[in-house]
């Protein structure tokens, strides 16, 4: 292995250790403790990208169709979604948020926000640690997004 591979490996291994830490902190803060993550990332990517199908959101949240019939009508049954037939495919069902959902959302966000500034703030960054902080959440985007 180079020495670039090895830095390369290193990098990789702090990453996803840092990453989980950060994510099983922030998991904790949600506006309703009984939503799980998966039901909540539903959620979001409605609310982020608007209606979808069922299929659409099993791709991308990397679940069976089945599975995804299965959160949505438990998403439904909350009122955090709806569902309506697609005009253009009566076989299709949409997959939209409710205001109910869409609020469940921002408050997650605002708490998990909150949580994650009150563990910043007691760290007392300096603005150049704050500037390399949000550099390397760019980079972490593009490792993640296609």
């Amino acid at each position: 292995m180079s020495a670039s591979d090895e830095a390369l490996r290193l990098t990789a291994t702090d990453l996803r250790m840092a990453t989980f830490r950060l994510a099983r902190r922030l998991r904790c803060a949600r506006a309703v403790d009984a939503m799980s993550d998966a039901q909540l990332a539903v959620l979001a990517t409605l609310r982020m990208h608007g209606t979808r199908t069922i299929t659409a959101l099993a791709e991308r949240e990397r679940v069976t169709a089945p599975s995804m019939t299965s959160m949505i009508n438990g998403l439904e049954e909350q009122g955090y979604v709806r569902r309506t037939p697609d005009e253009a495919d009566r076989r299709r069902v949409l997959v939209d948020i409710t205001d109910a959902g869409d609020e469940i959302v921002a408050q997650t966000l605002r708490q998990r926000d909150d949580l994650l500034v009150g563990m910043m703030s007691e760290l007392h960054f300096t603005d150049d640690e704050l500037k390399t902080l949000r550099d390397a959440s760019a980079l972490m985007r593009r490792v993640v997004e296609p």
